[in-house]
């Protein structure tokens, strides 16, 4: 058992997903104050002691202004190292700039590397992340990284809100056909594959449909929803094939663009969405959207961590 404190720290804006780990923790968020002046630069300070404590800094980092939350990010981190922390944990359930994990083409920057570099550099002792688009990001960092998984939670939602005895696993692309099968194999269901060809980036021009989905409940999983026009025509093929209805569950809900009206327009039934990025506002405009809590994953491998017990347990396991 550890004789230090665990200390909460979180940016002042979107702050929900960090409110809800510190209420299942008890623990309150610490006193610390971000401040932002007319030219744009931040000052941060925290206002009580935070010598030789376990920290962990909790962000939610959307579409929008990902930089300065990443900004942010490290400015907290390096405050809490100049103030004499013992450990600095890092939790970012969607980590930014998780696509560009390698060299697509010539002259490219590899940014997920950099950015691992900045938090390292920076002072973060441990990072905790969340259905990472690369696994092999971890090995970008010098420091412990543990990349927690939705599936545990996404198996119970479809238990609790899905007659999931009628559905089928469906994955967007190859890329997520090691996923489907994980998730149908759990769930003892089957799983289908729609290949998509694109023409550009972000536009699908032709989709074609690898199994039997007739009178099938098509539960759509993937790692993040972005403008969601995969999603919406994946929708129409799957009816197209005599699919009985259509949902999407993802773990990072980015939402950008056009994807409410997407959303909105398309044959999906329901698209569900991890809080692992605050999307509050867009729920007002979109009915067809639904949340999965992942705080219970969080609060449970903050405590872990800071007891010294093993985090693995988490990843088939989805805490009350």
């Amino acid at each position: 058992m550890a004789n230090n404190s665990i200390k909460l720290l979180a940016p002042d804006v979107h702050r929900g997903l960090a409110e809800l780990v510190s209420n299942r923790l008890g623990v309150p968020l610490t006193d610390c104050k971000l401040q932002r002046d007319p030219t744009g630069e931040v000052s941060f300070s925290i206002g009580e002691s935070v010598r030789d404590q376990d920290i962990f800094i909790i962000t939610q980092i959307g579409s929008g202004v990902v930089n300065d939350r990443v900004l942010e990010l490290l400015i907290m981190i390096n405050a809490s190292k100049t103030a004499s922390a013992r450990r600095i944990t890092a939790i970012i359930p969607n980590f930014p700039y998780a696509r560009q994990d390698r060299k697509d083409k010539s002259r490219a920057p590899i940014t997920a590397k950099l950015m691992a570099d900045m938090l390292t550099t920076a002072g973060c002792d441990h990072v905790i992340t969340m259905d990472l688009h690369a696994s092999q990001i971890q090995g970008f960092f010098d420091v412990p990284v543990d990349n927690l998984y939705a599936e545990p939670s996404v198996v119970r939602y479809i238990k609790e809100n899905v007659n999931f005895e009628e559905a089928i696993i469906i994955s967007p692309d190859a890329g997520g056909a090691k996923r489907a099968a994980g998730l149908a194999d759990r769930l003892d269901l089957n799983f289908a594959l729609i290949h998509k060809e694109r023409a550009r980036a972000n536009e699908v021009s032709r989709m074609v449909l690898v199994g039997d989905v007739t009178d099938k409940i098509c539960i759509i999983v993937d790692d993040m929803a972005d403008t969601c026009g995969t999603l919406a025509k994946a929708a129409e093929i799957l009816l197209e094939n005599r699919a009985k209805s259509v949902i999407a569950i993802v773990t990072h809900g980015v939402l950008s663009g056009n994807a409410i009206k997407n959303i909105n327009s398309s044959k999906l039934d329901k698209v569900v969405c991890t809080n692992t990025v605050p999307f509050e506002e867009k729920m007002k405009d979109c009915p067809k959207l639904d949340v999965i809590d992942i705080s219970s994953v969080l609060s449970e491998s903050i405590r872990r961590l800071h007891n010294g017990e093993s985090i693995s347990f988490l990843f088939k396991h989805s805490p009350l």
